[in-house]
């Protein structure tokens, strides 16, 4: 019998045949590595579509959050309809949107209230405290005005809207506001004063019929233009901050949908608007603030210590110029109708800092200094064409405080 030594042999695992454990261990070895390779990918691929996953949450602007908003439905429908619904002969049906905001709330009561149909549309951002936001809901909603809670770039829901309601016109309000928050959140200036305001553009033109666009620029356009008083005519190629550049942006991409679609479209160029359910981080209700607190008041000057002057429009007037410009908007019908008026009021803001001290009856220190970002001032007005006029600034202060 031959020899087994250094031979491993062992039973066949089949009659008449020999299996070298070798392969056997080989195969198991393979089969174990495949399993783990493929355990391995896997385990990868879900490495690489998570992070896939949070490199887009974080590419897109924290506002788009709010084109989630919950919308649609019949009950959803039956308020929107409700809503739009015209009480007087005549009247217009108006899609305002930032209606919770501080000007689209007045706008929007002052419609409603002389018999137009009114439907709101606002985002609810929290630039400041939503809960002021949802206190004006409140007060809209006790007017019968339904307030739509979503974003002006979210297509399908304007489309929603436009096939609803046949909208005469259109009150775009809705806008990231501020020139200082822009150093911060620059994102959230392009994603609602730029692609907001071509997506609700293209829903004008897409719908039918094509509704008339009242729009908010800004005083801000004007830039580093130092002539004063400024003209509507003036150069606005100097933006000083990216909220100014996104209004003029905004001015150029209006013309152009005028130009080629024929939408009518009237662009007002706000100044510092003031008076009752106001923006809190505006200087009139901060300087009320400080005063009421103790607090003494920062009031910048220019260079040399001159004193800065500043337009303030009270919100009436703003109301009666954005209610003139529906009342005058041309049709869209291809030949345009397209302009620009500003709105305002001079004052110098250490008079109205003063001016506050005295409605208060306080007597705070007002602290001086120069650094601050250029903004504009504007003493002439033309809002003929609006039969506009503007009322006592002093008494308007009172009512605002």
């Amino acid at each position: 019998m031959p020899s087994l030594a250094g031979e491993v042999l062992f039973l066949p695992s089949t009659p008449g045949k020999f299996k070298d454990k070798s392969h056997t261990m080989h195969r198991q070895f393979h089969r174990c590595f495949a399993s783990s390779s493929t355990m391995f990918l896997w385990a990868l691929f879900l490495v690489v579509l998570t992070a896939s996953y949070l490199s887009f949450q974080s590419f897109v602007d924290s506002s788009s959050k709010y084109l989630s908003a919950a919308w649609g439905g019949i009950q959803w429908e039956k308020q929107v309809r409700a809503s739009a619904q015209i009480h007087r002969l005549n009247g217009l049906s108006v899609l305002v949107t930032g209606a919770a905001g501080f000007v689209g709330t007045h706008v929007s009561l002052t419609l409603k209230k002389r018999g137009d149909g009114i439907v709101g549309l606002d985002n609810f951002n929290n630039y400041y405290d939503p809960t002021l936001k949802k206190a004006r809901q409140s007060l809209l909603n006790s007017h019968n005005i339904f307030v739509v809670e979503g974003d002006v770039n979210d297509q399908r829901m304007l489309a929603k809207l436009f096939d609803i309601v046949a909208f005469s016109h259109v009150m775009h309000l809705a806008a990231q506001a501020g020139v200082r928050y822009a150093m911060e959140n620059p994102n959230s200036y392009v994603h609602s004063n730029i692609a907001g305001l071509v997506t609700l553009l293209e829903a004008c033109k897409n719908a039918n019929p094509q509704p008339a666009i009242t729009w908010a620029s800004s005083s801000s356009v004007y830039g580093l233009n130092e002539k004063v008083p400024f003209s509507e005519s003036d150069k606005t190629d100097q933006p000083a901050s990216l909220y100014a550049a996104t209004k003029k942006a905004g001015e150029e991409i209006t013309h152009t949908y005028n130009h080629i679609y024929g939408l009518s479209i009237t662009g007002l160029r706000f100044f510092t608007v003031y008076g009752p359910w106001g923006r809190p981080d505006m200087a009139y209700f901060s300087f009320t603030r400080s005063i009421l607190l103790g607090k003494p008041i920062t009031v910048y000057r220019g260079k040399n210590g001159v004193n800065l002057a500043r337009d303030f429009t009270y919100i009436d007037d703003i109301v009666k110029g954005c209610v003139a410009s529906l009342d005058t908007a041309k049709r869209s019908t291809g030949s345009g109708g397209k302009k620009r008026v500003r709105l305002s009021i001079g004052s110098s803001i250490w008079a109205s800092a003063n001016q506050g001290e005295r409605l208060t009856m306080s007597t705070e220190r007002l602290n001086q200094s120069t650094d601050r970002i250029k903004e504009s001032r504007c003493a002439a007005l033309k809002t003929e064409e609006l039969g506009v006029s503007i009322l006592e600034y002093m008494q308007q202060q009172r009512e605002t405080l």
